[in-house]
């Protein structure tokens, strides 16, 4: 049988064709729409368009410590089934969602301020949080 073959080429396309396969399933989260958790300990950083995000699931936020800029836009999704709230604690009260109903998103504007912010949620007061501005 010769290099060029029929049979072989097939062969190979096949094989090519496995390989492809099992590179498309390595890239795939599974088709559940979730990204891979964050430690709700880690910090994270805003990107540089000056947005930013925080996630509540299981009654906690994610991640728990952000950076961001002055003035940079935080958006607040809550994927639990209740409502919660980011509120500012101490004598930096300087932001408040308010409310945020269950599978609900809101968008914030961080303090214009350098600091460090904590906060927490008015309804779970465990769930608590520090975002920092710098």
């Amino acid at each position: 049988m010769s290099p060029t073959s029929p049979r072989r080429g097939r062969a190979a396309r096949a094989v090519a064709g496995v390989f492809t396969l099992l590179a498309l399933a390595g890239c795939s989260n599974g088709g559940n729409g979730t990204a891979p958790a964050t430690s709700p300990s880690s910090a994270a950083t805003s990107d540089g368009t000056g947005t930013a995000r925080i996630v509540i699931e299981n009654f906690t936020f994610s991640p728990a410590d952000l950076q961001v800029r002055p003035g940079a836009k935080i958006t607040v999704v809550n994927r639990d089934s209740d409502p919660h709230t980011v509120t500012a604690t101490g004598d930096k009260t300087t932001f408040d969602t308010g409310n945020i109903t269950g599978g609900a998103t809101v968008t914030f504007t961080a303090p214009s301020k350098a600091g460090s912010y904590s906060y927490l949620c008015t309804i779970h007061p465990n769930m608590k949080g520090t975002l920092t501005v710098r």
